[in-house]
């Protein structure tokens, strides 16, 4: 009896003495509690003010705000294409450049039928160095660019290991997603600068902006593209040019039967380049679409 007694009594003593730790914890607890809640509120309004309310106001002249011709580099890539089909539902005339201008004829002809607007195709092969800078040269010579479009080859997706790419797509890598995008921007964005007004567009891939395993140089690339917006609109933004890095996820993939499976979290290209183009003067860095947009949120929790 005298050993419980003397156990409720060690127990009583032990808890009047650990009561202003508890105390300490239970404060520690609710500010941790109020810090959460803090950020998701904020999360949510970003949320909201970023996908949701651009969506319900009125159109904007995007002729008169940025220029009335867009050059679009990888127009190929399904984002891109679907990217310059929105660009065309608003008036705006297209040039489409490729390393493959065969499969755009058609889509090229369907814009133009559709929304009335102009649509150039130019091949342009970066492999060849200056040479491929000619006919853009040509092509932008006499137009009002207004917006410069630049997608990530999604054909140079591979999941492998570095030492197994072959010599012949670490060149296609970099031409195609480094060079090019350099490049078309190096020719195009002075006429911006100058008018003060222009947007430029990088469109890379969300899932392979932090290091991953075997898509090293997809990464890499994926890095540059990000890189080279956030450090245009630092050096650009305040002369009247904006800016802007799309990060989407994924995104259905087109098959000899069309389209694959889509749905909230896998959109059609077209519905997420809808979503990305309400961004457009809005945020200068965001995967575009509000479902990719948490996948963000909960990778970083």
């Amino acid at each position: 009896m005298a050993a419980v007694d003397s156990f409720q009594l060690l127990y009583r003593e032990i808890a009047r003495s650990c009561s202003c730790y508890v105390e300490t914890l239970a404060l520690v607890g609710a500010c941790y509690t109020v810090s959460k809640a803090v950020i998701f509120i904020r999360d949510c309004y970003s949320l909201i003010r970023l996908h949701f309310i651009p969506r319900l106001v009125s159109h904007r002249d995007l002729s008169q705000q940025y220029g009335q011709w867009a050059l679009v580099c990888g127009a190929s890539e399904a984002i891109a294409k679907a990217y310059a089909e929105e660009l065309a539902r608003h008036g705006i005339c297209l040039i489409l450049i490729s390393s493959d201008i065969t499969n755009l004829a058609d889509t090229a002809k369907a814009i133009s039928d559709t929304y009335g607007v102009e649509a150039i195709l130019i091949e342009a092969d970066f492999s060849q160095g200056p040479s491929a800078s000619k006919p853009i040269k040509d092509a932008i010579s006499s137009k009002d660019i207004g917006f410069i479009v630049n997608s990530l080859d999604g054909s140079l997706d591979l999941s492998q290991d570095f030492t197994d790419l072959s010599e012949s797509v670490v060149w296609d890598t970099i031409n195609r997603n480094i060079v090019a995008a350099t490049l078309v921007t190096r020719l195009a964005l002075p006429t911006m600068v100058e008018r003060g007004k222009g947007a430029v567009v990088n469109i890379s891939a969300g899932h392979c902006l932090c290091p991953t395993s075997r898509k090293a140089a997809v990464c890499a690339s994926t890095a540059f593209l990000d890189n080279f917006s956030r450090s245009l609109h630092y050096e650009y933004g305040h002369r009247g040019v904006f800016v802007q890095s799309l990060l989407p996820f994924r995104v259905s993939s087109r098959g000899s039967e069309g389209y694959g499976p889509a749905g909230w979290l896998v959109p059609s290209p077209q519905v997420y380049a809808s979503h990305a183009f309400s961004t457009l003067g809005v945020s200068h860095r965001t995967t575009g679409y509000w479902p990719h947009t948490i996948q963000v949120v909960n990778q970083s929790l």
